[in-house]
């Protein structure tokens, strides 16, 4: 969670919002999706160097969303970005991981934020529901539980030059 001064974001290319910080210091985030197990048109690999560098053109602090299924394919995206971005935060599976930290080149990383919603469920779902579709071919129409609601994020702290010191893992129950 980066906290922005202003609501009104700009997006000068592709995949890429500018925001600015409560500070004045211009905050880039990209959104990528990952293409382990999950259907993409194009390599997120193909795309990353680029954007990166089109973000860092545009502010010092760069945050990096990228949904996607492997916490193996986001430890490495957080790896091969580590020093050219503020931070990457994994998404996707709906489960808050218990891996945050800084990376040696100043790069925030976590597997997965986390979900916000109702976590006595199925990431999600009433549990019964996404049980009987896991035990039958059959389709079962899913639901959105209810109970147990929580919010869940990351925070992280950085220089202005978009150097991470810190990252925390965020849980907060409703």
């Amino acid at each position: 969670m980066i906290r922005p001064a202003n609501s009104g974001a700009e997006t000068p290319g592709r995949g890429l919002a500018v925001v600015e910080a409560r500070n004045g210091v211009a905050v880039a985030v990209l959104n990528l999706l990952g293409q382990l197990f999950l259907p993409t048109p194009v390599s997120p690999w193909e795309l990353v160097d680029a954007l990166v560098d089109e973000a860092r053109a545009a502010a010092p602090v760069v945050v990096v969303d990228f949904h996607a299924e492997a916490t193996s394919e986001k430890v490495a995206l957080a790896t091969w970005l580590d020093g050219r971005v503020t931070a990457v935060i994994g998404t996707h599976t709906h489960v808050q991981t218990n891996d945050a930290r800084i990376l040696p080149g100043g790069t925030a990383a976590v597997s997965d934020a986390g979900m916000t919603g109702p976590h006595d469920s199925v990431i999600g779902v009433r549990s019964e529901l996404a049980i009987a579709r896991m035990r039958s071919p059959l389709p079962v129409k899913f639901e959105p539980a209810e109970g147990g609601v929580r919010m869940e994020g990351v925070l992280v702290t950085c220089t202005d030059g978009g150097r991470a010191e810190a990252i925390e893992l965020v849980r907060v129950p409703a």
